[in-house]
């Protein structure tokens, strides 16, 4: 009986590390597709030392790219180039937004997005006379017109991307 036991003991322990870098093994460089090499250089040589998490963060974005339309990663580095310009405290504060927004249910999830197609939908102008009137109003005075704005728009309209903390 011992003997089965020290057997089972040798073997989980021979595994266990396999099963600890499982969860914490990076991608090998040699491993991206030839897209996600060209997107990530910059990265290539410090590749090894990233890591695991950013690894995938950075690989999964680069795959998110390559699935965007012309526009959209027009749009994409256009938001990107106004993040850089921001503060670190705003840079933070967009985090912690973010933060929030992943951690509402998915139908809420897809409300905000709905909102922001909305929103993103509407001339220049007019964002920028909602965005004027948001910031003059009250959470309260907020919350009703975004209501009204639903009503109007059918439920695609006025939702917390309306909110003046979004799509500056």
């Amino acid at each position: 009986m011992s003997v089965f036991l020290i057997a089972i003991l040798v073997l989980m322990l021979g595994v266990m590390p396999a099963w600890a870098q499982g969860d914490q093994a990076g991608v090998q460089w040699n491993q991206l597709s030839s897209g996600e090499q060209q997107l990530l250089q910059r990265f290539s040589d410090k590749w090894d030392q990233l890591p695991p998490r950013k690894q995938q963060r950075l690989r999964k974005g680069a795959q998110q790219w390559g699935t965007m339309t012309p526009e959209e990663r027009q749009e994409a580095k256009q938001r990107f180039k106004q993040w850089r310009s921001l503060p670190p405290e705003q840079q933070q504060q967009v985090r912690e937004r973010f933060q929030q927004f992943r951690q509402l249910p998915p139908e809420q999830r897809e409300s905000v997005r709905n909102a922001r197609r909305w929103f993103r939908s509407l001339p220049p102008e007019q964002r920028k006379e909602l965005r004027e009137k948001f910031q003059t109003m009250s959470p309260e005075e907020r919350r009703a017109y975004r209501r009204e704005l639903r009503r109007q728009y059918g439920g695609n309209g006025g939702n917390q991307a309306l909110d003046g903390t979004s799509s500056r």
